[in-house]
């Protein structure tokens, strides 16, 4: 495991849609739901907007226990949600458009200034991602492990896109909310990092830029974490099925983990031009696991599902090391048996062409952990 080195633990973010149960339409009631929960101080959070609430796992050890604690803390928050009347949704996209003003969790000063100085970029602060850590690393070896993780970025988002309504309409793409995000001057993929201290004056730019207020907007898909030691993982979308969940997690630990070997034999950093890689994230937001992706280093037009089995089978002897091969084998077979989250939410939509069934889908998934 991980080059004789300590076992990586993992621990999880989840951000969740809050829709009124009769209308779905997304409701401001992130205050009474947080209230309501209550007794998880360090686990359930308000975010960006009154839409929205969030979840912290503890740090695990084991994906077994962090899907334990991901079921307890969305089951908590889905009977607050639930006793005020609403429906807790994973769900990338508010699905339909948002009605009125934005409401920000606290109009705070530095909220005030994200939307005076960013406009209407801020609007894409209602969608939801989730937030993988991998620990324990420090800032030398996370930076060195980002540059061999970033080339399957693609392949995540494809396995995890879940995102293809947005406003109302179908966007055309599998995950519009990697696209939406990717709006903002310090998200997207990430540079290829010759140094530490070349990820230093990356976030550095940034700062001076403009383009972002403070270290809490580098939303680069892969980034050292700013509060904790670990490698974050930010790139796939929500979902709204627990196993998915937990596999985007085993795939990440598995990755760094790989990495980290690679590392130790000194081989050095595969070629990989950032031209094809960018090319490679957006197709994998346009086509999801159903349809083509490129290979990051070629390339070449494959097949979504094809780069997804080839990530699995670069990774399984991490998997198996940490006991995780038969979960992420078999939730990977059923979602290229059954579609990703963006195929089911079309399948959902196409039964009577009414958006709220997709949305009750959604919440339905949510809840069902």
């Amino acid at each position: 495991m991980n080059g004789g080195t300590a076992p990586l633990t993992v621990g999880v973010e989840e951000e969740f849609l809050l829709v009124d149960a009769r209308t779905f339409r997304v409701v401001p009631a992130a205050p009474l739901i947080l209230a309501t929960a209550g007794g998880h101080a360090h686990q359930l959070h308000a975010e960006g907007t009154r839409y929205q609430v969030e979840l912290s796992t503890p740090v695990a050890d084991s994906a077994v226990t962090l899907r334990e604690e991901l079921a307890a803390l969305r089951r908590t928050l889905a009977r607050a949600a639930r006793a005020h009347g609403c429906r807790l949704v994973a769900a990338p996209s508010p699905i339909v458009a948002v009605q009125g003003p934005l409401h920000l969790t606290d109009d705070e000063p530095r909220q005030r200034e994200q939307h005076r100085r960013f406009g209407s970029l801020t609007e894409t602060l209602v969608s939801c991602g989730r937030h993988i850590h991998i620990g324990t690393l420090d800032v030398d070896t996370a930076v060195a492990v980002s540059n061999r993780v970033r080339p399957w970025l693609p392949t995540l988002i494809a396995l995890a896109a879940n995102s293809p309504f947005w406003g109302g309409r179908d966007t055309g793409h599998s995950s519009w909310r990697a696209m939406a995000w990717s709006g903002w001057p310090s998200a997207g993929l990430p540079p290829h990092f010759a140094s530490t201290a070349h990820f230093r004056r990356s976030v550095q730019t940034l700062l001076r830029s403009g383009a972002a207020l403070d270290t809490k907007m580098v939303y680069w898909d892969l980034r050292p974490s700013g509060n904790w030691p670990t490698l974050e993982i930010r790139a796939p979308d929500m979902s709204s099925d627990i196993d998915s969940a937990v596999l985007q997690a085993e795939l990440g630990r598995a990755l760094v983990a790989t990495a980290l070997h690679e590392i130790a034999e000194q081989r050095p950093d595969p070629p990989l031009r950032d031209e094809v890689l960018r090319l490679a994230r957006w197709r994998a937001a346009h086509d999801g696991l159903e349809g083509f992706g490129l290979d990051p280093y070629t390339g070449v037009e494959l097949p979504a599902a094809d780069l997804a089995e080839a990530l699995l089978d670069l990774v399984a002897p991490e998997l198996a090391a940490y006991g995780d091969l038969d979960h992420a084998a078999k939730t990977m077979a059923r979602l290229l048996r059954d579609g990703s989250g963006a195929h089911r939410q079309r399948r959902a939509y196409a039964r009577h062409q009414d958006l709220l069934d997709v949305l009750r889908q959604a919440a339905d998934e949510t809840e069902d952990c």
